[in-house]
């Protein structure tokens, strides 16, 4: 598993002191206003957040060493990344480029339904979209009911589909 997750980036200034504007790339802007620290160049470089606010969608950050609208312009464009072990997950949470890659597998029958290939949040609950090998995609819901069991360790995951689900069943 990655050490450093993207979560962010820099897409334009705030004020005339530094301060970037930083689109959320994950659940929320309260979750990436929650770090003290970040690293931009894959986690290679660390960067220190003195504050953090959020206007509207987006998370208004100020940066160290980050004190002028020149400064905070040439950070545009620029990924921000979290330390992994710098956020802690509910039980039964987690970051969806640990679930991208994963074979869902039937929980009962064993069949193989193909790869987790992207995750779609739909407001009511995330919506995984599984690829077949012969590039067919399934849309599962991420609830309890379908979702049984998720294994990063052995890079699985189990579910039971709901009646009509999987639409090529007999």
């Amino acid at each position: 598993m990655k050490k450093y997750l993207e979560i962010g980036k820099i897409v334009t200034t705030h004020g005339i002191k530094g301060e970037v504007k930083v689109q959320p790339w994950c659940d929320s802007p309260e979750f990436l206003a929650g770090f003290d620290t970040l690293y931009f160049k894959k986690g290679e470089e660390k960067i220190t957040v003195l504050g953090a606010k959020i206007v509207k969608n987006m998370c208004v950050l100020k940066l160290s060493g980050v004190d002028t609208i020149e400064a905070a312009l040439a950070l545009r464009g620029k990924i921000l990344y979290m330390d992994r072990d710098d956020a802690e997950l509910s039980e039964g949470c987690y970051f969806i480029q640990d679930l991208i890659g994963l074979e869902v597998v039937d929980a009962q029958s064993g069949r193989i339904y193909g790869k987790l290939d992207d995750v779609f949040e739909t407001g009511a609950n995330d919506v995984y979209a599984v690829k077949s090998e012969s590039g067919k995609v399934y849309y599962i819901p991420a609830i309890p009911q379908v979702i049984e069991k998720t294994d990063l360790e052995n890079g699985k995951m189990y579910i039971t589909p709901m009646e009509g689900l999987i639409d090529d069943e007999n």
